[in-house]
């Protein structure tokens, strides 16, 4: 962006006025030229450079300032208009004299040493100056007043004194020579945003710069007439590609086809003229005298052989400037890929992956979004948006939504752009989703396991902890009783005893919950065989059919254990049952393929399903999410409960 060119609009009429007005020039100029018919020398060059000026610089003003007023495309059409009267003014002169008694000669005739002067020099003495991404500072703003007062140095030592050329240049060249270091630092040191594009504009200037110094040498020196005209040609056809680089990078103005056009168009004008002019002027040197002819055809041909392949190859290469990575989606795809190595978080991932179709397919802003929220956003959209839909193993995980620079639409190009984009962008999408999940499945594991570790204390504090205090307290009692009393104490004793055996089975059944050796040592199968051992002897049966597949993981075999331990619990509290079943066998599932299937059911009162959840249950149902799986409680058939969990075997 350029300073003031945000939100400030376009003027189409005074545009196309300014573009016309060009065109017609060249126009004119062009038809005066044929029908003066003059030789080659430095003057007919010069006349070249001035015609390809007035066509490039009044195309490419009149496209920038119809969609964006700024001082930079106003220069331009000033630049246009400028050389297209000295351009005219030249060939119109060379018309009277052949054809004698022309009107307005006398007022035209000094406009081609001068009408060019003002556009041209500003071009790369003012111009640079006002690129940039912040208002002007004060280095700045003294760079426009010595551009200014170059410029007017020039106009007016050229055009009414003698004094001699070094004098005339030397402001021209310290301000050019300022202005293209000024780029060149801002380039390398100014801010991130602002740098894309100004080491063209740095060259460019610098080449501006460097065009004039011939101007300063001596008249007599060999070829001079040729090399003055040809490097200010050269660097006419330079210079404004140089500045849609920086006002494309950087999306100063929204441009897009017609740009691409017009720089397509008036380069290769440019390319085409300069093939000709050498060729010919080649070709006549070598041809005897009055073979004028004979060098046009020569050149002729060699410009329309060569017209094609000049046209592919700067299509290629203004697309490349017009449409970023997006002119390749291959490419684009690739450069976006780079970014997920580089991003430290998702939400980073994404952001730059929004960022990164912006730029690539030169858009105002890009939108992400997931469900109801907004998942990353770049730039500011102020235009109509359309959205692209980001697809999941066949249905729709996102949106990225989009819009177009001000004043342009979405083409065919960056649609199909789009398309391609949006699969790399969905995958930073998923990436995103699953970070989320997996933070809240660490978030809920911790809060099962706080719960855990809570369970534990309360068994601990508020059941083991009074028992041994009350058989301490027994004991003691038992101990006054010998002497006076042994059969009331030997009775006490006993009932102390059921009581310790009582709770030494619920340390047992609190530390199987915690895992048994024999899990890790043996596998799954004995881990259940002996869970079934221990609850027969205190009158609870337990039915187990396992046939897990060899090789079972100790991950998933201990998912396994705790959800069936925590079913079983459940059921020896709460069913009325006297017993359940347990099977744990291969199964198959169709979006998770090979599972561990593990079902308990009892024949109990079955269960409230409006009930809230206990930790049991959320144990179980954490236990499944780690691992991929799914748990499912519900009633059986016709009483009881049936617990059935599907842990996937790919999560080995």
């Amino acid at each position: 962006m350029i300073e003031g060119s945000a939100g400030t609009g376009g003027a189409p009429v005074p545009a196309a006025v300014m573009a016309v007005s060009s065109w017609v020039l060249v126009v004119l100029s062009v038809v005066a030229f044929v029908g003066a018919d003059p030789g080659i020398d430095s003057n007919q060059l010069f006349f070249l450079v001035d015609v390809v000026g007035a066509a490039v610089y009044g195309t490419v003003g009149g496209v920038v300032l119809a969609r964006r007023v700024h001082p930079v495309p106003i220069l331009l059409g000033l630049t246009a208009i400028g050389v297209g009267v000295a351009a005219l003014s030249y060939s119109y002169s060379q018309l009277a004299l052949v054809r004698p008694g022309l009107p307005g000669v006398g007022v035209l005739e000094p406009l081609q040493n001068t009408a060019w002067i003002p556009g041209t020099l500003s071009l790369f003495l003012i111009v640079p100056w006002l690129i940039r991404d912040h208002p002007l500072g004060p280095i700045a703003k003294a760079g426009v007043a010595a551009g200014i007062g170059a410029t007017a140095w020039y106009f007016w030592s050229r055009t009414f004194t003698d004094i001699p050329p070094i004098w005339v240049l030397l402001p021209v060249l310290v301000v050019g020579a300022l202005a293209s270091a000024d780029c060149g630092w801002r380039w390398r040191h100014g801010p991130q945003a602002e740098r894309v594009g100004l080491g063209w504009m740095c060259l460019g200037t610098g080449l501006m710069t460097a065009a004039y110094i011939p101007l300063a040498l001596p008249a007599s020196l060999p070829g001079l007439w040729v090399l003055n005209p040809l490097v200010h040609l050269a660097v006419q056809a330079f210079y404004p590609v140089a500045i849609l680089v920086c006002v494309l990078r950087q999306r100063m103005w929204g441009l897009n086809l017609a740009v691409s056009r017009a720089t397509v168009a008036g380069t290769l004008t440019v390319l085409l003229l300069v093939l000709y002019v050498v060729v010919a002027t080649l070709v006549s040197a070598l041809l005897p005298a009055g073979e004028s002819v004979g060098a046009q055809v020569v050149a002729a041909g060699v410009v329309a052989v060569a017209v094609q392949p000049a046209r592919l190859w700067l299509q290629r290469r203004v697309h490349h400037l017009v449409y970023g990575e997006g002119a390749d989606p291959a490419r684009a795809v690739r450069a976006l890929g780079r970014r997920f190595g580089s991003a430290e978080s998702p939400e980073e991932l994404l952001a730059e992956l929004a960022a990164g179709v912006g730029v690539a397919l030169r858009l105002e802003s890009v939108s992400i979004r997931r469900g109801s929220g907004v998942a990353a956003v770049w730039g500011h959209a102020t235009g109509p948006a359309e959205s692209v839909e980001l697809v999941h193993r066949g249905a729709v995980f996102g949106t990225m939504i989009v819009t177009a620079p001000p004043g342009e639409t979405l083409g065919s190009r960056t649609r199909r752009s789009l398309t391609e984009l949006s699969a790399v962008v969905t995958a930073g999408l998923v990436v995103m989703q699953s970070a989320d999940d997996l933070r809240e499945a660490r978030r809920q594991l911790a809060s099962v396991r706080l719960e855990e570790r809570q369970m534990i204390r309360r068994e601990l504090h508020d059941g083991l902890g009074p028992s041994l205090a009350g058989i301490r307290l027994g004991l003691q009692g038992a101990r006054n009783l010998l002497t006076s009393d042994p059969d009331s104490a030997a009775a006490l004793i006993d009932s102390l005893q059921a009581e310790l055996d009582h709770q030494v089975e619920g340390v047992r059944q609190l530390s199987r919950s915690m895992f048994p050796p024999v899990l890790d040592e043996l596998g799954l199968l004995p881990a259940l065989q002996e869970l079934a051992e221990t609850h027969s002897r205190s009158g609870f049966t337990l039915h187990i059919r396992a046939d897990p597949p060899a090789g079972l993981g100790t991950q998933i075999s201990a998912a396994a254990y705790g959800i069936i331990v925590e079913a079983v619990t459940n059921a020896r509290r709460h069913s009325g049952a006297d017993g359940c079943r347990v099977d744990a066998t291969l199964g198959q599932d169709p979006g998770a393929g090979d599972v561990l299937e593990v079902m308990i059911r009892d024949d109990g009162c079955g269960f409230d399903p409006t009930g809230g959840a206990g930790v049991g249950t959320r144990s179980m149902r954490e236990r499944a999410r780690e691992l991929g799986g799914t748990l499912d409680i519900e009633s059986g058939s016709p009483t009881g409960t049936v617990v059935t969990a599907r842990l996937p075997l790919s999560s080995l």
